[in-house]
């Protein structure tokens, strides 16, 4: 029961999540009238806060709370107290998308023109970091390793079953994923940006076989990645660590903020357009993918390197 109800958990959280995140760029360029480049940078900042947080939920919960409390104190903030009153993340978020006196004017963008466009904005942005603060933060580091603490590592069957509770983990993610991509996306753009955001408050088909290619990968990636911290660390600090995995993550994030800010400024000094335009017909986004799979590779030796002077924690008998 518990290793289902954690499991359920991360996919209701990372549906939420990415109910929001998956489509968040297209809401800044048409609703915020940001800027492509601009906008893209936000969300990585935002999407690298989501991500560094987890740190210090991390250290509450192997220090002090305990992990099943940390979990059930930030679900009961990210999901319940977050409905019901109009300060906390999810609902904020829901009403500066939906409610006249909040939804954003013509004017808002950069310049924040009006005294009303610079509160509007200031609720969206409150909606977004209460969301990273009070809910990522404290449930993601902590959901794989409670679920993983429910085997015993001295019995030889649950040793192996525990290695398959972060296939089904990491399987439950993109259960979450998977519908934020694609149902909540479609809402957001067809019927609305306030029903949109209400979805994953209550409970593109920011390219298939790209994305399937994607899907696949990380699915090698991150389920290794998740038994790797969990196994390696020691039984102290198994949140934190856990957040330590996110860490990378979070980084990635906030390069991908500054590799945007580099590019944009370097590609448009000549006056001309520039790789990321805001009409990307025009411009050459298939160059910063380029970029991207270029500084994939010069990692690849790097992490083979570390992989190979790593020495594996002895399992426990």
């Amino acid at each position: 029961y518990f290793i289902w109800s954690t499991a359920g958990n991360e996919c209701c959280e990372r549906l939420a999540y990415y109910g929001i995140a998956k489509n968040l760029i297209t809401y800044y360029t048409s609703e915020l009238h940001e800027s492509s480049v601009s906008a893209a940078r936000q969300v990585m900042i935002w999407q690298g806060t989501c991500f560094i947080i987890p740190l210090l939920g991390a250290l509450i919960a192997d220090s002090y709370w305990g992990r099943y409390c940390t979990i059930a104190s930030f679900s009961a903030i990210y999901f319940t107290i977050g409905h019901l009153q109009p300060h906390s993340g999810m609902t904020l978020l829901t009403l500066s998308a939906s409610v006249p006196g909040l939804k954003p004017a013509e004017s808002i963008g950069p310049s924040l023109c009006s005294p009303e466009a610079a509160v509007q904005y200031g609720v969206f942005l409150s909606g977004l970091y209460l969301i990273a603060l009070l809910g990522t933060g404290g449930i993601k580091p902590c959901v794989s390793p409670f679920g993983a603490d429910q085997f015993d590592d001295t019995d030889p069957i649950e040793r192996v079953s525990k290695a398959s509770f972060f296939n089904w983990f990491y399987f439950f993610i993109y259960i979450g994923s998977f519908v934020s991509s694609t149902l909540l996306v479609w809402v957001q753009e067809n019927s609305g940006w306030g029903l949109g955001f209400m979805i994953p408050t209550v409970w593109e088909w920011e390219l298939g076989p790209q994305y399937m290619l994607m899907g696949i990968a990380e699915v090698f990636f991150f389920v290794g990645r998740l038994e790797f911290f969990y196994e390696q660390s020691p039984d102290a600090m198994r949140s934190l660590c856990s957040a330590l995995a996110l860490l990378n993550t979070a980084m990635g994030n906030y390069l991908s903020s500054l590799i945007l800010t580099l590019v944009a400024y370097f590609t448009t000094a000549d006056g001309k357009g520039g790789w990321i335009p805001d009409d990307l017909d025009k411009g050459h986004l298939d160059y910063f993918f380029w970029l991207l799979v270029l500084l994939g590779l010069v990692n690849v030796p790097v992490h083979v390197l570390f992989s190979v002077k790593h020495t594996q924690k002895k399992a426990a008998v």
